[in-house]
């Protein structure tokens, strides 16, 4: 048993479904949710500049919280950081772009399969060579979807607007006729409904929030290091405005989300 907190970040609100999928599986477990929103959306940023954000991130909730594992449930900082984070931090660190990757290829029977990300994950291929690494015989397409980020930010998840940008950027999977398509960030989940109807409820789509947290529960039973006893509430903290963190993440996660606190360059200030 080890009763120390995970810890997990994400650019806002998308790294939700991966807490969602943790406390859904790993009831007992702590978590600690840092949402970076004073400074997304991190996919139009340079690589360098999200790595910098997720190693200040990452050592906030190491040497602050004692965390016994981290969760990058950002798929931009995945692509960006997770390796250099895995080199320099003694405590496990967690990604969410292999775990996705391994459901893609279970879930296709064509062999066609398309992702979608943030422009920063599309473009630094990171699940291109994912896949290729799992199965070279894919025919893989992927697409960089501006604008899906801010909406789900704003908690706008069904209108007519997002349903047209989505009509535009998922042109190519549509046309490449896949079979299968991973939602390769985090936020996207949220809009599964308007994806699943403008590429068709045919394509399975592919979420990797409960691959992730399948992962993270092998890795702590293989360590020994599941927290056992009463469950303890998450903890959650924005970089941006608490207020308005608690209001769309309590409608997009649920009871869990009771407070939101401040975080900010390594400080927790007062709480919401």
């Amino acid at each position: 048993m080890d009763p120390r907190p995970i810890g997990v970040f994400d650019s806002g609100f998308g790294g939700l479904t991966v807490a969602r999928a943790l406390i859904d599986l790993l009831p007992h477990e702590q978590l600690i949710y840092v949402g970076d929103t004073g400074r997304y959306p991190y996919g139009s940023k340079p690589q360098d500049e999200v790595r910098a954000y997720a190693h200040e991130i990452t050592e906030w909730l190491v040497e602050t919280h004692d965390v016994k594992l981290v969760v990058v449930a950002c798929n931009t900082a995945s692509a960006a950081a997770l390796e250099s984070l895995q080199e320099r931090f003694d405590t496990p660190i967690v990604g969410v772009i292999d775990a996705g990757v391994r459901s893609l290829v279970m879930a296709s029977d064509s062999r066609n399969v398309g992702v979608i990300g943030t422009v920063g994950t599309i473009g630094s291929g990171a699940y291109q060579a994912a896949v290729a690494e799992v199965d070279d015989t894919l025919r893989l397409t992927c697409a960089a979807c501006p604008g899906f980020v801010e909406f789900v930010e704003r908690g706008e998840l069904r209108s007519d607007q997002v349903r047209v940008l989505a009509q535009r950027l998922l042109a190519p999977v549509i046309d490449a006729k896949v079979d299968a398509l991973l939602l390769g960030c985090t936020h996207y989940p949220f809009l599964a409904r308007t994806i699943s109807d403008v590429v068709g409820r045919d394509v399975t789509l592919i979420s990797s929030a409960d691959e992730t947290a399948f992962q993270v529960r092998a890795m702590l039973a293989d360590r020994k290091e599941e927290r056992e006893g009463a469950t303890v509430p998450p903890v959650f903290l924005s970089s941006g405005d608490v207020g308005e963190f608690e209001r769309i993440g309590r409608m997009l996660l649920g009871p869990e989300m009771v407070e939101v606190r401040t975080w900010k360059h390594g400080s927790v200030g007062e709480t919401s």
